[in-house]
């Protein structure tokens, strides 16, 4: 994702800069979303039904719902259902509805991070079967070679093509607009679908065929998260700008133009969308329709590495090797494990789908599900944030679950037919986070039993019964009290301690960013012996050389070539009372652990000063 831009660029440029990283999925969705919904009409289309829903779907879920309600939530400026989350959880500890809904609605993400690329590449490429039909059964390869190319380009970072991602999506918009137009021109009674009542008289009529459009119909807002997830970076004017004067008026036109050449007697085989495109810019349209799908992959990609470092720094994940991949901006970042694992997922259904028409049945469960949650704490937000009454928020969000429910319940009916893989996904990324929280919890609280208070500690150390050398030590630890283990071990192993010596204890708060001023205090609680208690947001990653560099003071004068640093390196193993975590979680969990980023790397230790202790911690 591009990095947190400041206000001082402007409106305007930074609504261009939201049309390359917030609009990409939900402005390639005309590639596929009408001909998939006349697909599931059974051959007998309601055409100005069908595109009747899309457009009032398009005003009900994006532009009111998430425009209008959700980015007036923040979290100091961050947006997205993990931010959302966290904002709610401030209220009160131990809220089990919110962090289920905030987790497995994250969860779900990542199945559709992985759908995405592959729906929108395929569909951009169906179009060679209209320019050159004997290319067709080349589409899965040039799709499999261009997703392959995508993401192994993804540890060189984003920054140099990100900076001309809006004004490629800028041209992207302003053609389907003139498509769309061009489309309306052959038939303008189509325009008569703006009005609600043939959307509702279809569903009323339509009977089971009806209530299954809905589950295509649901395919033209499967980007809308993003406009949430995206607001911290931007700030809501630049995405809403984006929105209201390019995005919804280019996709509004473009369906309604669909609609109108099947009215003025188009097939509806294939790409109801080329065939909006004059046959002499058919090829030029393909290579840009391409790039927009690649910008939208990219997009939902970067998306899927910033919600994992979020889920990092709140604790619901082990930590992955988090790579910065430019100083221009925060959000260019690089997580390995994900870009594969996503790389081999992605791969795997475009081949095993192979038509963007059979994963359209995949598409939609995992983001309707994730607008069901959202719903969920967006209600509880209208009750706490805003105060609102428990009927004034039961009317507004009662209306978001009905349609979100609705289009669900419609999603869930392609289970069989591929809906169960973003599913099987999302279980799995949430038993990941689950088990991870549970044993973190069962670590911490297994060393928190055996550890020493300061002060028997320090008395012990004034009493001269250590050996002080030159030099100083920085102990890491977790703990919030008492004397860390690392420290314990080295002073046990070694019956000596440095002159100096500095307890580093950090958290990280529910927050996307923490101030400056704020980001720690310092005690002294014997000569030349500090604790210090340092915070980070939830968007931020610790740095505890520069943090060190800042706790100096002229009494706090150390050379910061001569530390050295301890961190503790745990082994999982079972309880001897048998009163731990089961087996099944255990043995994950422990997995995991091993095979987590470095606690130093996290940190930003430097590796030629760096000390590791083991120990072996009962869970």
């Amino acid at each position: 994702m591009s990095e947190k831009v400041t206000a001082q660029e402007g409106i305007p440029v930074l609504g261009l800069a939201a049309l390359g990283i917030v609009f990409g999925d939900i402005g390639t969705s005309p590639l596929y979303t009408f001909k998939t919904v006349l697909a599931l009409t059974g051959g007998k289309p309601d055409v100005l039904g069908s595109v009747s829903l899309i457009l009032w779907t398009l005003i009900i879920i994006t532009t009111v719902k998430y425009v209008n309600f959700a980015m007036r939530v923040d979290n100091d400026g961050e947006g997205g259902i993990l931010a959302l989350m966290s904002l709610l959880g401030l209220k009160k500890q131990n809220r089990p509805v919110i962090v289920g809904a905030g987790l497995f609605g994250a969860a779900l993400i990542y199945g559709d991070g992985a759908i995405t690329p592959a729906i929108s590449v395929l569909s951009a490429l169906e179009g060679v079967e209209q320019v050159m039909p004997s290319l067709t059964p080349w589409v899965i390869c040039g799709a499999v070679a261009i997703l392959v190319a995508l993401f192994a380009l993804q540890p060189l970072g984003t920054t140099r093509i990100g900076k001309s991602f809006g004004s490629v999506m800028l041209i992207w918009f302003c053609v389907m607009a003139a498509m769309g137009i061009y489309g309306i021109l052959q038939y303008p009674g189509v325009l008569v679908a703006i009005n609600p009542c043939y959307g509702l008289k279809y569903l009323a009529s339509g009977g089971l065929a009806g209530f299954l459009v809905l589950g295509g119909v649901f395919l033209c807002v499967t980007g809308a998260e993003a406009l949430y997830a995206d607001m911290g970076h931007f700030g809501p004017a630049p995405i809403r700008l984006a929105w209201n004067f390019v995005v919804f008026p280019s996709l509004i036109l473009n369906y309604i133009g669909q609609a109108a050449i099947v009215l003025n007697g188009s097939p509806t085989e294939g790409s109801i969308f080329y065939r909006l495109c004059p046959p002499v810019l058919l090829a030029p349209l393909i290579v840009l329709a391409t790039v927009a799908t690649i910008i939208a992959s990219q997009s939902i990609i970067t998306g899927a590495f910033s919600m994992t470092r979020q889920a990092i720094q709140l604790g619901w994940m082990p930590r992955f090797n988090i790579r910065q991949t430019s100083a221009e901006g925060f959000g260019q970042i690089y997580v390995g494990a994900v870009n594969w694992l996503l790389m081999i997922t992605t791969v795997a259904l475009t081949i095993g789908f192979g038509k963007s028409d059979n994963l359209a049945a995949a598409y939609g469960i995992a983001v309707s599900m994730t607008m069901l949650m959202t719903s969920v704490l967006l209600f509880i937000a209208m009750r706490e944030i805003w105060q609102w009454t428990i009927v004034t928020a039961s009317a507004v969000a009662g209306l978001f679950l009905i349609v979100d429910s609705a289009f669900f319940a419609a999603n869930m009916t392609k289970f069989f037919q591929g809906g169960y893989v973003p599913l099987a996904m999302a279980i799995a990324v949430y038993a990941i986070m689950w088990i991870w929280h549970r044993g973190t919890k069962a670590m911490h609280n297994s060393v928190q039993k055996t550890l020493i208070p300061t002060d028997r500690f320090l008395t012990e150390l004034q009493s001269g019964t250590v050996a002080r050398v030159p030099g100083t030590a920085v102990f890491l630890t977790l703990s919030d009290k008492g004397v860390p283990p690392v420290m314990v071990w080295h002073v046990g192993l070694n019956r000596a301690l440095q002159e100096r010596v500095f307890v580093l204890r950090w958290s990280i708060l529910p927050v996307p960013r923490v101030a400056e001023a704020d980001r720690f205090t310092i005690a002294q609680k014997i000569p030349n012996f500090w604790i210090v208690e340092a915070r980070y947001g939830f968007m931020e990653m610790p740095d505890v050389p520069k943090l060190l560099a800042s706790c100096m003071t002229a009494d706090r004068a150390i050379d910061l070539t001569d530390v050295t640093y301890y961190v503790g390196r745990t082994s999982i193993v079972p309880r001897e009372d048998g009163q731990g975590l089961p087996s099944w979680q255990r043995e994950p969990f422990a997995a995991m652990s091993r095979n987590s980023a470095q606690m130093s790397d996290y940190l930003k230790v430097p590796n030629d000063r760096l000390v590791e202790i083991g120990r072996q911690i009962p869970v």
